[in-house]
């Protein structure tokens, strides 16, 4: 190659190769600052679209959790009231027993009755009283349902349409107004029966919301992991990388530095 004054190619390579030294080691102290590879669409467009999608879908898992932590509150205040009046309903019967046994009028039979239908009252505040966030599965004729899903799953709780602190076999001993011919054990077995059956509906549903409660979270586990994985940098492996790129910069700039001086080697032959 012929030497000149007006073009010195190897300063112009040196220069090249140090640019490019410095866009490197720019990348590699983001990526050890930032702890990712993949921290803006200029890194990798792709990558970048498809983990900000699923980090919008993180968001909207927290609100699906969010949704059915809600019922299954709702869902456990409504099977702790049922535990109350399946208590009181236990020892309706053994009033209801006692009720039949007395004599018709006796104050003893009067007493009973009192008993029977305090209980009675108080199985009626439990159904009613039973809310949680201004839902009350016991005492609705409204649907509730739960976000299941991002896509806009649902899972409905509860008896759908149906009051059941007022159906019938549930009233006849929570009117709280029961005579003689209304406290009979059959009355209250018939309540029970009601009762136990709409807990086995509530607990299997309580089931449910608990093990979609379980998927999302490991699904929002896996989907944090594989955010994970295509944009988190290996720290370990950027850490090398920087040493070497800062020595390679260090040389980089001295190989541009006697590149430079070249030049002034050309005037010694036009010295005397």
């Amino acid at each position: 190659m012929a030497n000149s004054i007006n073009t010195n190619y190897g300063a112009a390579i040196a220069l090249q190769n140090l640019n490019a030294t410095n866009a490197q080691l720019e990348r590699t102290q983001n990526r050890v600052n930032t702890g990712m590879k993949v921290a803006t669409a200029k890194d990798n467009g792709a990558i970048f679209a498809i983990a900000t999608t699923q980090r919008a879908n993180m968001g909207a898992m927290d609100a699906v959790k969010n949704s059915l932590q809600r019922g299954q509150s709702i869902v456990d205040v409504a099977l702790a009231a049922g535990d109350t009046v399946t208590a009181a309903l236990e020892e309706m019967k053994q009033l209801a027993v006692n009720i039949q046994s007395s004599v018709a009028g006796s104050d003893a039979e009067t007493a009973y009755l009192k008993d029977f239908n305090a209980l009675g009252g108080e199985i009626d505040k439990a159904l009613k009283g039973a809310s949680f966030d201004g839902v009350n599965l016991w005492n609705t004729t409204t649907a509730t349902s739960l976000t299941t899903s991002v896509s806009g799953g649902t899972y409905e709780i509860g008896f759908g349409t149906t009051d059941k602190a007022v159906a019938a076999a549930v009233t006849a001993v929570s009117a709280g107004t029961a005579v003689r011919a209304g406290a009979t054990t059959a009355i209250v077995d018939a309540a029970i029966k009601e009762i136990t059956s709409d807990l086995a509906t509530l607990g299997t549903q309580s089931k449910s919301v608990g093990r979609q409660l379980t998927f999302v979270g490991k699904l929002q586990d896996a989907t944090e992991a594989g955010i994970g994985n295509l944009v988190d940098a290996d720290l370990a492996k950027e850490s090398a990388k920087l040493t070497a790129l800062q020595t390679k910069q260090q040389l980089g700039v001295q190989a541009l530095s006697i590149a430079n001086s070249s030049s002034s080697i050309l005037l010694n032959l036009f010295r005397s």
